[in-house]
């Protein structure tokens, strides 16, 4: 399967996210819980190439810490919201877990990995937001 049909089969977000909305803050609030550190969004609804509508980006110092960010992200948002992710990848290794809401992907990344992919510069069209308070 190619990566085009993958894309192409992704369902589609019906409701339009922001950063007030409930489930975008239960994403953040999380993250904080378990002490994510340099967390940013990015605003992807203006860019057409992008697969969702906002990616939240954060780092943990530890392959533990990283895990258990992605899977408390997971708990408080089905508790808060009722939402469950699409798909989740990288726990095995846990470097980089990914977390698919279709409408809100979740980057929890090891401070190497982040470095080293630089999403913030790959997607540098979008308007970023720290939320380190």
């Amino acid at each position: 399967m190619s990566q085009l049909s993958v894309l192409e089969t992704r369902p589609k977000s019906v409701t339009r996210i922001t950063r007030n909305s409930k489930f975008f803050k239960a994403i953040i609030t999380s993250i904080k819980e378990k002490k994510g550190e340099h967390i940013v969004s990015l605003d992807l609804r203006k860019i057409p190439e992008a697969v969702a509508d906002f990616f939240i980006i954060c780092q943990a110092s530890s392959t533990t810490q990283v895990k258990a960010i992605a899977d408390f992200i997971e708990h408080n948002v089905r508790e808060i919201c009722g939402e469950i992710p699409y798909k989740n990848e990288g726990k095995a290794s846990s470097q980089w877990i990914l977390v698919d809401y279709i409408s809100i992907v979740v980057h929890v990344m090891h401070p190497e990995q982040r470095k080293f992919y630089n999403l913030e510069d790959m997607w540098s069209d979008a308007i970023a937001q720290g939320h380190d308070d």
